[in-house]
């Protein structure tokens, strides 16, 4: 064995040696301490694509029309069109074009994303600012603008995830071996992809 390689092993050790050090000394000097449920609740907001995780509440296209003027058409546009962000309408059909228009009807496969991805971070300026029943309201909201739901439409816990987006079946499960990730892909697409 050359020198470099028994240099590079011990470095190695060393290194290993220091990091098994630092998480035996957050141990002995007390750093740190359990999380409880409480305290961990106000960041668990995850929702996935079947709509585990959704919160109580409700809100309508109408409710939506009105929070989406205050707080999201400064960026977005009085519709949804864009500018000076990304446009949040439009794009139907346009994927498969030189240039597609990826926006909440065009792309998005799920709902429950949209609701999601407003709960985290938006506004721009406020992330988590707005109540659950105005994320379902603008989440309502712009799916009408996009044609997916009806303008009497309310949307809640219990029927957010059955809106069938127009892209859904636009994704395909990534089989590669270094990409498997087997319990969301388990949990996501109902066990099928697992069990190639």
């Amino acid at each position: 064995m050359s020198r470099f390689k028994r240099a590079l092993g011990r470095l190695l050790l060393a290194l290993l040696a220091g990091v098994a050090a630092g998480a035996a000394g957050a141990q002995t000097y007390g750093i740190g301490h359990p999380v409880s449920e409480r305290e961990l609740a106000p960041w668990n907001i995850d929702v996935d694509a079947r709509g585990a995780g959704l919160p109580p509440g409700s809100g309508s296209v109408a409710r939506g029309r009105a929070v989406y003027a205050q707080t999201c058409a400064a960026c977005h546009g009085e519709r949804g069109q864009g500018t000076p962000a990304d446009a949040l309408v439009g794009g139907k059909g346009s994927l498969a074009s030189a240039t597609p228009l990826k926006t909440i009807g065009s792309f998005w496969p799920y709902a429950t994303t949209v609701f999601d991805f407003i709960n985290r971070a938006m506004p721009y300026n406020a992330p988590k600012s707005l109540s659950a029943n105005d994320v379902y309201a603008v989440t309502a909201y712009l799916l009408h603008l996009n044609g997916i739901v009806g303008a009497d439409a309310v949307l809640d816990a219990g029927n957010l995830a059955a809106v069938r987006m127009p892209n859904r079946d636009g994704f395909v499960s990534d089989s590669r071996p270094d990409t498997a990730n087997t319990a969301c892909r388990r949990q996501c697409n109902g066990g099928a992809a697992a069990s190639r």
